[in-house]
């Protein structure tokens, strides 16, 4: 297993706008957040396979998340925003209330 960056883009879901009603405690809400997609051959190139779990880090934090194939261009994740995408975010919201979430370049580390 080796450890590669990637760049991060993180923003919500029509999923994920359904599942608010019921609630970003329940179950269903929790999975969709902590749900990384990653394009087929760049899970091969660092030793991921679908349904394992990898270790994303930032300057700023660090969070699990559950990996699966998708149709992501090579060498960029895909993480629907919530709070386990906010522990790799900073404080800084350049005025606009909303920290950097998209662009973000990231290591990812199997687990």
């Amino acid at each position: 297993m080796s450890v590669k960056r990637f760049i991060l883009n993180s923003s919500r879901s029509s999923k994920q706008g359904a599942l608010i009603n019921a609630g970003k405690d329940s179950d269903e809400y929790q999975a969709l957040t902590s749900l990384m997609t990653m394009e087929p051959g760049d899970m091969t190139a660092i030793g991921l396979v679908e349904g394992q779990m990898a270790l994303v880090r930032t300057e700023f934090g660090e969070a699990e998340f559950k990996c699966q194939a998708g149709k992501e261009p090579e060498g960029m994740i895909f993480i629907p925003y919530g709070p386990p995408t906010c522990k790799l975010m900073g404080g800084s919201t350049d005025g606009t209330g909303m920290p950097m979430s998209k662009g973000m370049e990231v290591e990812v580390i199997p687990q």
